[in-house]
């Protein structure tokens, strides 16, 4: 055999290696982001949720909350909760909603920090719902469970009044009207 042959040879055979290694590392990530999904899922039936099977079949990293439920959750004083704010900045939201942590999508991966617990269950919500999808995918890939993306975003957050929801006077609502 030639020396030409033989390096022809080991070209190959280190382009095929190449492949193999890349196939390797591609390999890796999607175990470790099917074992933090089921890591996350695992936490949420601990935690007493409920997931639907093809939640768990599908192998989808959050869960989906109605704004119905979301706002019912947020209601609740009893339940230990975090809303993720993950609109563009300048968005004029219909309704403030208090204790949320306000972080644009874009800044997310820097201000990781400002998000205390990873396993505190996060409700997140943007302007319609697709912002969140995407902040809720990040925080998986960043070690936190028991996020939530709030479908629909504040889009279609329920209008009605509770104890936890400021208003804005010049949304076309009096204080009167608010009952004070």
């Amino acid at each position: 055999m030639s020396i030409a042959k033989i390096i022809d040879n080991l070209n190959l055979m280190t382009a095929r290696l190449d492949h193999l290694e890349e196939s390797l590392v591609r390999l890796e990530e999607k175990t470790d982001y099917a074992v933090s999904v089921m890591r996350s899922q695992l936490i949420r039936i601990k935690n007493g949720d409920s997931l639907s099977d093809d939640t768990v079949w599908a192998g989808q990293p959050y869960a989906d909350l109605s704004p119905e439920k979301a706002s019912h959750i947020y209601q609740n004083d009893d339940l230990d909760f975090l809303i993720l704010d993950v609109c563009q900045e300048g968005y004029e939201r219909p309704i403030e909603l208090e204790g949320v942590i306000q972080i644009p999508l874009e800044e997310l991966r820097l201000r990781l920090d400002e998000i205390k617990s990873q396993t505190i269950p996060i409700m997140v919500i943007s302007e319609e719902g697709t912002r969140s999808i995407r902040a809720a995918e990040c925080l998986i890939q960043h070690g936190f469970y028991n996020i939530s993306n709030v479908s629909g975003g504040y889009k279609y957050w329920p209008k009605n009044l509770n104890s936890h929801t400021t208003v804005r006077v010049n949304e076309g609502i009096e204080e009167d009207d608010l009952g004070l």
